[in-house]
């Protein structure tokens, strides 16, 4: 009996105790946690030394742009970013984000640290070196081209007055680029090259003049499908894409079962292609593209003639940095012009405008809310030959 007593009084002591310690780490822990990675510290950052302003950049820069290895350097108050990447997009995202940290006034950019710097961050810092990455976060090399149909991206919208699909319909798209792995300063240019897996869905759901014969009030009408495999090539400012893809289309089974005489005419618009695109970073705010594609093989049910050509451009202007979230808000517009053979080389054109949001300045991932035309023809699979224009509202997030 007196075992069991001094057993529950030992135990006690013990909960007591571990319940103390445990208030003791957490209390400690409390007193080290800064609520958000980029917080500044209590003190002035005025009062700090040239070498505490230099560790704290170099902080924030690794955090966000770790895999550019930028070497962050401060004298008298002047910050000097060397190694940035061989990319001006990159490269001004880095700038602006150092410019935005607080006490900095001046930020210069240099090639190579001069042996006397070289020197002096010796004997505190240690810069890695890496010739690839594997998974690579912070974003593609070839910067989607926002106002083609067929990007890559997840989006909902409201399209009107399309009369293929219907003049009331609700458009969604999901698929992703992902990005695999990157090698670092590649041939004579020194530029990064990346390959990736990318896949995408599109989606037009008709809400006008369906014929409910199955009591719904609206109908999926077509889904296309979309494999591909980018290879990105960047360097300064321009970027190179080879994409090998492949795209196939199915009617929706709403579509069909409302619509049973449309099954006699059901043909497979399925192929296989690869396309080579450039882009050109034009100014810090224009972005022009092009490039030809070819087609390698199509469904004999949709024969598909060879080439097709794609080309546009996308400026962006009055950037607004939100201080309290740490987040850069900006207009665009983009205009994407499209010609295939199979379709005689008419022109199709879509045009694009609205507001994005980014974590960084230019680069990363972005939410856009937008208002879009498009005239030319139909993208939705089996009605690809077919004309028709529409506009749309909505919002989109991806790269």
């Amino acid at each position: 009996m007196r075992t069991w007593k001094y057993s529950l009084l030992l135990l006690s002591c013990l909960s007591v105790l571990g319940a103390e310690e445990a208030d003791e780490i957490a209390d400690a822990s409390h007193a080290f946690f800064m609520s958000r990675a980029e917080a500044l510290p209590d003190e002035k950052m005025e009062d700090n030394t040239d070498h505490y302003l230099e560790g704290y950049i170099q902080a924030l820069v690794d955090m966000h742009y770790y895999e550019h290895q930028v070497v962050v350097f401060v004298d008298d108050g002047v910050v000097y970013l060397y190694n940035l990447p061989n990319n001006s997009l990159l490269a001004n995202s880095i700038i602006a984000f150092v410019q935005d940290v607080p006490c900095v006034c001046e930020v210069m950019t240099k090639c190579e640290l001069t042996e006397e710097e070289t020197k002096r961050r010796c004997g505190y810092v240690q810069q890695p070196w890496v010739s690839g990455l594997w998974f690579p976060q912070l974003t593609v090399l070839y910067q989607p081209m926002i106002a083609d149909p067929r990007q890559v991206m997840y989006s909902v919208a409201y399209r009107g007055g399309d009369k293929i699909v219907g003049e009331n319909a609700i458009c969604i798209a999901m698929g992703d680029n992902f990005p695999i792995y990157r090698w670092l300063n590649v041939w004579p240019w020194c530029g990064d090259l990346q390959i990736g897996i990318e896949a995408g869905i599109w989606s037009p759901f008709n809400f006008e003049d369906v014929p409910r014969v199955d009591g719904t009030c609206c109908e999926l009408v077509n889904t296309d499908f979309l494999l591909g495999i980018p290879l990105d090539y960047a360097v300064d400012r321009w970027a190179f894409r080879f994409r090998l893809y492949h795209i196939s289309s199915h009617l929706g089974d709403e579509f069909l079962f409302n619509r049973p005489f449309f099954l006699p005419e059901r043909v497979n618009p399925s192929f296989e292609a690869f396309e080579f695109l450039t882009s050109c970073q034009v100014t810090r705010w224009l972005r022009l593209y092009g490039g030809p594609g070819f087609i390698l093989h199509s469904d004999k049910s949709f024969p598909m003639d060879t080439y097709y050509v794609e080309y546009g451009a996308e400026a962006r202007w009055w950037t607004t940095r939100f201080h309290c979230q740490r987040l850069y808000g900006t207009f665009f517009a983009a205009v994407d012009v499209q010609n295939w053979q199979v379709r005689d080389w008419d022109f199709d054109w879509t045009i694009k405008a609205g507001y994005e949001i980014s974590k960084l300045q230019g680069v990363g991932r972005k939410m856009r809310l937008f208002g879009a035309y498009h005239d030319g023809f139909s993208y939705e699979g089996q009605f690809f030959l077919l004309r028709t224009h529409y506009w749309e509202g909505g919002f989109s997030w991806g790269f």
